[in-house]
């Protein structure tokens, strides 16, 4: 039952192709629910493990499709009023490639065998670049070059690295299945030499998929270049499932007792995507990249969390929670203004909150949340991750990474004050803000808010689980 999670999607996905465009909408939400209902069966039979030769239900795995599964309903919904207001001619590829997108996706979150996850990540490229290319325009086409082009070298050098694990396997004379199971287990007694050099050809292969700089550059076009859900899907999905091969293997590195190699490794990258994002969020002229800028910041705060460790480590699993909610709202409600204005330059989108109310209000809290205000879980997470980093006494990396939030924050600050409060020269409103796509949005804030305020025990011992190979779990 647990291969269902991606059999019904791909199965469906391959029908919408030849569907009318309505029966095709139908299609999608319906297997999106469908989908939830057996993530929720595999969810609640954690206490009990479940593997076979090629999949498992590993806590991180587990976690990452929820996550999956709870954003693909609200988004398709979406869609379905979306697609009623624009005119896409290559509809049924569209919605066809969304389901596509989410088999190879929740392929990946449960895929045990090492080359298997690589094939599923390698699938999650195929699916989502038509997503990308779907307009058409001179912009989608190198956008869409650019993300398969730097994606297929990145995933070509992860398949490098998951070689070099395997010959550190086969250069100690080990002979298990090529599982990360398998290879926890036999961990100690793999060449390190080779398991190291495994380890860095992997976080910059699978690197480049999370968008970790400097292998960020496909980020910025793609997201802002794909239709809304489908820039909503590579955010707060695709780049945490790209994120659990550099996790999985950061775990194989600590049960060799080579964590501290790895953990520094994750941090650089981390603060170099911080400082990169703070950077390039400066000027920005389209808020859909302005957005993209944030998805590569924090990824990178989630790395650095995973690199330090403990508490810092629970910080980061609740980031990937919170981050994927509100950066999937944000998406959203930019679809909206995209609608509503027909451009996504910030210079001409203005007074938000006086044209689009429920937009601007979802979009400025979503910036709120994303900055790491309260009432949303992303403070909550940040400040793990700081009291993680001073107790293990990282004060340079503490530094670094607090002087970026502020760097960032005051350059996003700026930009999204311009698009809410500010009056736009030209009050005409191509398409109207409207319940059926405001609501999408609006609850996957509330969803932040209410995981904020009431973390469920399932979930909380699942982030135990899942941290306590890597230097948990945090009592308490």
């Amino acid at each position: 039952m647990l291969q269902f999670v991606f059999i019904i999607p791909l199965i469906a996905g391959i029908a919408v192709f030849f569907l009318p465009v309505k029966t095709g909408r139908v299609v999608l939400l319906s297997t999106a629910v469908i989908h939830a209902f057996f993530t929720t069966m595999e969810w609640f039979k954690l206490t009990g493990p479940l593997q076979t030769r090629y999949f498992s239900n590993s806590p991180e795995g587990m976690l990452l499709l929820a996550i999956l599964s709870f954003l693909f309903i609200f988004i398709s919904l979406y869609t379905v009023f979306y697609m009623s207001e624009v005119e896409m001619s290559k509809e049924p590829t569209f919605n066809g490639c969304m389901l596509l997108f989410l088999s190879a996706m929740s392929m990946v979150t449960i895929a045990d065998h090492i080359i298997m996850f690589w094939v599923a990540v390698e699938a999650t490229t195929l699916m989502s670049a038509p997503l990308i290319f779907i307009r058409r325009s001179k912009e989608s086409l190198e956008a869409t070059w650019k993300y398969v082009l730097i994606c297929s070298v990145g995933i070509a050098l992860a398949l490098l690295g998951c070689f070099f694990v395997i010959f550190s396997m086969e250069i100690s004379d080990i002979h298990v299945r090529i599982s990360f199971t398998s290879l926890y287990a036999i961990a100690p007694q793999l060449n390190p030499l080779w398991l190291k050099a495994g380890f860095i050809f992997i976080v910059i292969g699978y690197g480049t998929k999370v968008g970790l700089a400097p292998m960020h550059t496909w980020l910025p076009d793609a997201h802002s270049e794909s239709p809304t859900p489908a820039s909503a899907l590579l955010s707060g999905a695709l780049l945490n499932c790209a994120f659990l091969g550099v996790y999985r293997c950061h775990q194989l590195m600590f049960a060799a007792g080579l964590g501290e190699y790895s953990s520094n490794v994750l941090i650089a990258f981390g603060l170099a995507s911080m400082l990169v994002s703070a950077v390039f969020i400066l000027n920005q002229k389209d808020y859909k990249r302005m957005l993209a800028y944030s998805s590569i910041e924090n990824m990178g705060i989630i790395t650095i969390g995973i690199g330090i460790g403990g508490l810092a480590a629970f910080g980061a699993m609740l980031h990937i929670i919170h981050h994927s909610l509100i950066k999937s709202s944000l998406f959203l409600s930019a679809g909206n203004m995209l609608l509503g204005y027909g451009t996504k330059l910030i210079d001409k989108t203005g007074g938000v909150l006086r044209l689009f109310p429920k937009t601007g209000i979802t979009f400025f809290a979503g910036f709120v949340g994303i900055s790491g205000f309260p009432p949303f879980g992303l403070f909550i997470s940040e400040l793990l991750i700081i009291l993680g980093a001073i107790k293990a006494g990282r004060y340079v990396t503490v530094s670094i990474f607090i002087f970026s939030l502020i760097l960032i924050f005051a350059g996003a600050a700026k930009l999204v004050m311009q698009m809410i409060f500010k009056d736009n020269e030209n009050d005409e409103i191509l398409v109207p803000d409207k319940w059926p796509r405001a609501l999408p949005p609006i609850i996957l804030l509330l969803t932040s808010l209410v995981l904020t305020i009431w973390l469920p025990d399932s979930i909380y011992q699942t982030i135990q689980n899942v941290i306590s190979s890597i230097g948990g779990p945090v009592n308490g």
